[in-house]
């Protein structure tokens, strides 16, 4: 049976011992009703996967000893998918779940022309991306940085810098298939919102080396389309 999987904020080389936040605590000791000596695995969403013995199980402030620590790289290709913010936040939730079962490395909320919504509750979406973590036993939480504007994400260096770049949008011309593609570096794809990209961002994107690409023979929903593409580029 596998161990009890949780997550923590942050682990340090040469911790010995943590002391669990209030809400792993009290799953743990009310709901799961492990006690003292009982093992759990823990992760701190950067590589670590803790193996750890309860030493004092308070229902606030559970103490474990951290018995094993062994460190799983991450994935190669790395996944890096910028997807514009829904204004149905449930479907945008959805899509986040999905993509961090699948395993993608960097979630960007984008801001593009077309996009109706433009904030984020990103406390409440982290949590999320912990939950879905824990459900499917990674150990490696992806990046989720704060909303940026399509301009200016198109022009920072550290998205410029992946190998591998392509857009997905709905013109017919000029798209190639993602399906046929061979990923074997570092890869980031731009999936648009309702009503796609506008030409204009498509044009700037292409004049950064993006590649154009179709996800299918019919038009996808964009959190659809953000799985159909976490799925293509990060299931190996």
């Amino acid at each position: 049976m596998q161990l009890p999987f949780f997550y923590i904020s942050e682990y340090l080389p040469e911790q010995k011992t943590a002391v669990l936040d209030e809400n792993n605590s009290r799953h743990i000791v009310q709901v799961l009703r492990m006690e003292a000596g009982a093992r759990l695995h823990l992760t701190d969403g950067c590589g670590h996967l803790l193996t750890a013995v309860i030493a004092q199980p308070h229902k606030k402030y559970c103490e474990v000893t951290i018995e094993h620590v062994e460190f799983i790289p991450p994935r190669h290709p790395q996944v890096t998918i910028a997807i514009a913010l829904l204004k149905n936040a449930g479907r945008f939730e959805w899509f986040l779940e999905k993509a961090t079962e699948i395993g993608v490395h960097t979630i960007v909320p984008l801001i593009s022309e077309r996009t109706e919504k433009i904030k984020a509750r990103t406390d409440r979406l982290q949590q999320l991306l912990i939950s879905a973590l824990l459900q499917s036993r990674q150990v490696w939480l992806p990046r989720f940085p704060q909303p940026v504007k399509f301009a200016d994400f198109i022009k920072d260096p550290q998205w410029e810098a992946i190998p591998q770049k392509f857009i997905a949008h709905c013109l017919e011309q000029g798209r190639i298939s993602l399906r046929e593609q061979s990923v074997t570096e570092n890869a980031i794809i731009l999936i648009g919102p309702e009503g796609d990209f506008t030409t204009d961002e498509i044009g700037l994107a292409l004049e950064k080396g993006y590649k154009a690409v179709t996800l299918g023979i019919t038009r996808l929903r964009t959190e659809t389309a953000g799985v159909v593409a976490a799925a293509l580029l990060a299931i190996k």
